[in-house]
């Protein structure tokens, strides 16, 4: 799957996520749904996702408003980014990243956090499990440790002369 066809699907599972438990909200006339964004930076995911809520009917101004708020390569700022969505009593709050959705979920336990591009939700104490994640928090996870070997043979066939093969990841943040 291309990057960019990852993307569109990425974003295609997460609008609709989001827009479940706004259905029931949405219900009211005149009511916009307000949705915070909380990520270390806007990624192009993030505007892929608003397009295609718009293409769902969820139209900017009019019957939904985004909150943005983007760490900006400071994690430390989470917790501080995540209270001050809480404050604007968003409706619901889209995560991307382990460490926004791990904020996201200790400053609230009543509005529903939809997590995206989080390594491995059940290892960092996002969700409890990946079929029944509980709580109010869904998603999707980056995880797919079980596809590694694949990668590797794919890789392999793509270059024949392989010998080595490094990974870098990111421990601290397990994404």
């Amino acid at each position: 799957m291309s990057d960019m066809r990852r993307r569109e699907f990425i974003a295609l599972v997460g609008a609709a996520a989001v827009a479940w438990p706004l259905a029931a909200r949405a219900q009211q006339p005149g009511k916009i749904v307000s949705i915070g964004i909380l990520a270390i930076e806007d990624f192009p995911p993030i505007d892929t996702f608003r397009q295609t809520l718009n293409d769902l009917g969820y139209v900017e101004g009019k019957n939904v408003r985004f909150e943005h708020r983007y760490a900006k390569g400071r994690n430390e700022r989470f917790p501080e980014l995540a209270s001050d969505l809480i404050s604007l009593k968003v409706d619901v709050i889209l995560t991307w990243g382990t460490e926004a959705a791990l904020a996201a979920k200790q400053a609230t336990t009543t509005i529903p956090i939809v997590m995206g591009a989080v390594g491995d939700p059940v290892g960092s104490g996002i969700v409890t499990n990946l079929a029944r994640p509980a709580g109010n928090v869904t998603g999707f996870s980056s995880l797919a440790a079980e596809l590694e070997a694949k990668r590797l043979e794919l890789l392999k066939e793509a270059v024949p002369g392989l010998s080595r093969v490094a990974i870098l990841f990111n421990p601290p943040t397990a994404t």
